[in-house]
């Protein structure tokens, strides 16, 4: 039984969500413009739009089926025998494609994308059991007896929430229920089970609260938003002696109690999100001071420049205050786009701008990078730093990102605009069109810019109510004095360039400026104009003086756009560069470039093996969205403005001048790992390049250096790579070199032990060779993979 202190808190939440769906409750500030009212027509994202509609979307059906994700619910049905294939979670996968399948058509109709779309749903609603049960795991299996039975682990709710917004979103893109009702079903068929006078548990992975709320809008019907609220309530409590599933699951404490993000980050950014929403429509202070104090947390303190969150590898989750990692950052692309979501929705609740300023951060940089410019590849992790081995790919095992690409993408329209009984909000600036339902009557507006390579935006009312309106226009923080030395990024140096605004040719001398808004209120008529002129210098961010990974380092901004060096750019020497503090920097458009990008130019030292003076160097960056896309090689996003955090440039050694290669190299990794003279801190070090064999195991690899001349060589060290206890990479069992000579490779003579030890350089000396290449073959353990970090040769250390 609940004692009376938890009963008295779930009776507030759930008789608040009474009123719900009759009218809006005053937590509630700002409602979006539903993406069904706004239409991009703008040089950037339309064309990201249109490449998400044609190639990511179909892409994405295709894997789905592929990899027997969709045929699962063929086999639930009953029309085709077969096993489950792949994870217990991976109608979700499909579930996320139709929705973003359904925004694509609410912009653009596609006749034969609807047709398909249509078969898709069918497929989904002939899987569903006659009580509304359906997740094809159990179904397929025959084990529908343990439906709910591990609420913690098997994400049947979380599948359920992704099936629920893909149904509102083609209800409110076409209008039909096909979709809708079998959500619905399965809704009630939840709702059956779980409540405040039923049973107490919640889904191990947040998403049914934020979905059930997008449901009870759509049907009309209170009692999901109630069950939102249950949900939200029974986080962080053992009410009938339930057992937490602890931060991982966002179970540790109740959400009133929280004051930081814990935990895996994307569960918590869509249980924050789900939060956000049932605060909003049910009137819950407590909710909102939380979830304000924890994104303020968030943004203050674990936060990367490009809007990644989450920075630990290991639970995929958030770690310490400023623990904000660039090689090994984490940052994986759904825990962005929740942060976004999240974000978006404390923006709706307090009118404030500066979550708005996050969403904005997370789009053009930490989403955005996410996916390659033809819409075919993806990141499911995005580091601020790498050593060329960090590649985008077609799928992943657990593919929940690319799936949420699709649906993110489309969606952006409907982050564009809100609006409140006195005003209209325009959050993110695209060229298009917006229709407002407003209170005081039907608003048009028209939006025209170059963003984010200019700041210029021109909006022109096209409709407007005969009373006064306010529009209220994002003025974003890099276009302020913000944010704040005290803040977790510094700009410098601050805007010396002051906001230019223009009414219908006329300057606007007094700015109203509030919480991050520009207010202009008048009685607008059709062919009002308003320009708007945000300064756009190239800027120099600075982390947090705690963030320990940036300390010495800074980071190049323009507009909202985050940049990054690449070597494609700048060569081998990137990682040897240092950018000064007096290096000017000079922005230009390259429109040859990568789709179209305004790039950084500046000059850079390049720091020298024997101490002398640093070499001068052109530097250029690129926005850091636009990284991985041509040759493989070094990225840096946090650049070192002293010599003494650059490499040292490469000394003169044999290993060093010649051209590696292997009879196989994993995709993720690099065959440069093996000269490029970064000393490993031990043989599992995950932070420095490194050639594997992997997934191939037990069998006889090789490794070969071509020399750029003809050399007297005697010795050579191997560092192995090995990660026992983390993956299926161990120390060779045995190997031997061989070296060419005339054309043929021979095993070298007099050769000393061929050791395998871990973290250490395994030295093997032999009769001296006069050869033009030497190479390593090399015999794995069976079973197991291996790999090298570093591979000298000719004495180039101490034994």
């Amino acid at each position: 039984m609940m004692n009376a202190a938890r009963l008295l808190a779930v009776g507030l939440v759930v008789a608040s969500a009474g009123a719900a769906c009759a009218a809006e409750p005053a937590l509630k500030r700002l409602s979006a413009v539903p993406f069904t009212d706004v239409r991009f027509a703008d040089a950037f994202w339309t064309p990201r739009l249109e490449t998400n509609r044609t190639a990511s979307i179909p892409h994405n059906f295709k894997m789905c089926e592929d990899t027997g994700r969709l045929t699962n619910f063929d086999k639930a049905a009953g029309r085709m025998e077969g096993k489950f294939e792949g994870i217990f979670f991976n109608d979700s996968d499909v579930y996320k494609v139709v929705e973003g399948a359904a925004y694509a058509l609410a912009a653009h109709p596609d006749a034969e994308q609807e047709k398909y779309l249509d078969a898709v749903i069918a497929r989904i609603a002939a899987a569903q059991q006659p009580d509304g049960y359906l997740y094809t795991f159990y179904t397929v299996n025959k084990t529908l007896d343990k439906r709910f039975t591990d609420c913690r682990s098997k994400h049947e709710m979380y599948c359920a929430g992704h099936l629920i917004e893909a149904a509102v979103a083609h209800y409110r893109a076409t209008g039909r229920r096909t979709l809708l009702d079998v959500a619905v079903r399965l809704a009630d068929h939840i709702d059956s089970i779980f409540g405040p006078d039923k049973r107490h548990d919640i889904e191990g992975h947040p998403e049914p609260e934020l979905a059930l709320v997008k449901l009870a809008e759509a049907a009309g019907e209170r009692r999901y938003l109630d069950l939102a609220a249950f949900f939200i309530g029974e986080h962080g409590h053992n009410a009938c002696g339930r057992t937490l599933y602890g931060d991982y699951a966002q179970d540790h404490k109740p959400l009133v109690e929280q004051t930081e993000p814990a935990g895996h980050a994307v569960r918590a950014m869509y249980f924050y999100s789900g939060a956000a929403d049932v605060a909003a429509r049910t009137g819950n202070a407590a909710y909102l001071t939380a979830l304000r104090t924890i994104w303020e947390n968030l943004a203050t303190k674990k936060m990367h420049l490009t809007g990644g969150v989450g920075a630990r590898h290991s639970g995929e989750a958030f770690g310490d205050a400023y623990e904000l990692p660039n090689l090994s950052a984490y940052c994986e692309t759904c825990a962005g786009i929740g942060l976004a979501l999240f974000s978006h929705r404390m923006n709706l609740l307090t009118a404030d701008a500066r979550y708005a300023d996050v969403v904005e951060r997370v789009a053009y940089n930490g989403f955005l990078s996410g996916v390659s410019l033809d819409g075919r590849r993806f990141f499911y992790v995005n580091p601020l730093a790498s050593r060329g081995n960090h590649h985008r790919q077609a799928w992943f095992g657990c593919a929940c990102c690319p799936p949420n690409v699709v649906r993110f993408m489309a969606s952006l329209p409907g982050l564009a605009y809100a609006h409140d009984d006195e005003s209209v909000y325009v959050n993110l600036y695209a060229g298009g069109k917006a229709r407002v339902a407003h209170k005081a009557g039907p608003v048009a507006l028209a939006q025209e810019t170059r963003y984010p390579w200019d700041g210029k935006v021109a909006i022109t009312v096209e409709g407007a109510p005969a009373g006064a309106l306010t529009l209220a226009l994002r003025v974003p923080a890099w276009a302020r004095s913000e944010p704040s030395a005290d803040d977790l990024y510094r700009y410098d140096p601050p805007p010396q360039e002051s906001l230019v605004v223009k009414l219908n040719g006329d300057s606007v001398r007094t700015l109203d400026v509030r919480k991050g808004y520009l207010f202009l209120s008048r009685r607008w008529r059709k062919g009002d104009r308003v320009d708007l002129d945000l300064p756009m210098p190239v800027r120099r961010v600075y982390a947090h003086p705690k963030v320990q990974a940036d300390a010495g380092r800074v980071a190049v901004q323009r507009g909202p756009v985050v940049y990054c060096a690449e070597a494609a750019d700048n060569g081998k020497d990137l990682r040897f560069a240092f950018m000064p503090p007096d290096a000017a920097l000079a922005a230009e458009h390259r429109a040859d470039l990568l789709g179209g990008l305004t790039v950084i130019r500046a000059k850079a030292k390049v720091r020298q093996p024997d101490g002398t003076e640093p070499k001068t160097a052109n530097l250029v960056l690129i926005p850091y969205y636009a990284w991985d896309h041509r040759e493989a090689g070094e990225m840096m996003v946090w650049l070192p403005e002293k010599a003494d955090l650059a490499a040292p440039t490469l000394k003169p050694t044999i290993a060093a001048a010649s051209r590696a290669s292997a009879s196989h190299c994993w995709h993720a990794d690099t065959v440069q790992a093996l000269n490029d003279q970064i000393e490993p801190a031990n043989s599992g070090d995950h932070e420095v390049p490194r050639l594997t064999w992997w997934d191939r195991r037990g069998k006889t690899e090789w490794v070969q250096y071509d020399f750029a001349r003809p050399a007297k060589v005697s010795a050579t060290e191997v560092y192995w790579f090995d990660d026992t206890g983390r993956g299926g990479c161990r120390a060779p069992r045995a190997w031997r070199i061989l070296a060419r000579v005339g054309g043929e490779w021979k095993p070298v003579e007099g050769a000393s032990e061929c050791g395998a030890a871990r973290d250490k350089y395994n030295r093997v000396t032999f009769t001296p060779v006069e050869a033009d290449g030497l190479r390593l073959e090399v015999d794995l353990q069976a079973g197991f993979s291996g790999g090298i970090l570093e591979w000298k040769v000719g004495g180039e250390s101490k034994p």
